[in-house]
């Protein structure tokens, strides 16, 4: 369970640190632009009788991070079959 090369060892550490950023771009837009910036658009429309950004102010926005997580933990096991440091 280790990497063949140096160069594996870099390429894995990239596409690892790739993935976290594109998943910290989705938590922030969410967070931030969905719970604050653009919560007053958002109000204009109705979920399950709450205004919508409210909603993702309060709730939705813990589902997406929720989500986040999975997502996380289903790339990280493909990337680690893709270099050869899965655990399975």
């Amino acid at each position: 369970m280790a990497f063949k090369t140096e160069e594996d060892k870099k390429a894995y550490w990239r596409d690892n640190l790739s993935l976290m950023l594109k998943l910290l771009i989705v938590w922030f837009v969410v967070s931030f632009g969905c719970g604050i910036l653009f919560v007053d658009v958002l109000n204009e429309v109705r979920f399950f009788g709450f205004k919508l950004g409210f909603w993702f102010a309060q709730q939705g926005a813990i589902y997406v991070f929720v989500a986040l997580i999975f997502v996380y933990v289903r790339q990280m096991n493909i990337l680690d079959k893709r270099y050869g440091v899965d655990e399975e």
